[in-house]
Parts: structure tokens; C-alpha cells; sequence
């Protein structure tokens, strides 16, 4: 799979969300692809608290979530 297509999914999902004022969202975007070239993508959960969530991890849980995560 050509990266391109990955980086071109990720920036798609970028975009600074206000979830409230104790957490934000979208400065961090991620893409995974499977073997038959499905891609998935997530962005970072940022909190006062420090208890955000990855883009990485939401695009693995997006995925493992999905019928692909059936063929893993």
C-alpha cells in the first residue's frame, strides 16, 4: 500500500474539536491498513486528567471492532 494513502485517511480526520473544557480532541490523527487494504483511522482524546486516548489506539479499536477484525 502506498503510505500517501494512509498519511491523505489521517489528515482527512484532522480538526481541533472542544469536547468541553476539561477535554479536547483531533490534534492527532492516525491510519492503519489491513492486508486486503482497508484503512482505519482514529484521532487522540486529550484531558485535563491525562487520561486521553491515542490516535493509534482508537484506530486499532475502530479496526478490532469492525467485521476485518473477523479475517485478523
Amino acid at each position: 500500500m502506498d503510505f500517501k494513502l494512509l498519511i491523505n485517511a489521517a489528515k482527512q480526520k484532522l480538526g481541533f474539536r472542544q469536547l468541553s473544557q476539561f477535554a479536547e480532541a483531533g490534534s492527532v490523527a492516525a491510519a492503519l491498513a489491513t492486508a486486503d487494504g482497508q484503512i482505519y483511522t482514529g484521532i487522540c482524546i486529550d484531558t485535563s486528567c491525562s487520561m486521553g486516548f491515542c490516535a493509534e489506539q482508537a484506530a486499532a479499536c475502530l479496526l478490532y471492532t469492525s467485521d476485518a477484525a473477523d479475517e485478523l
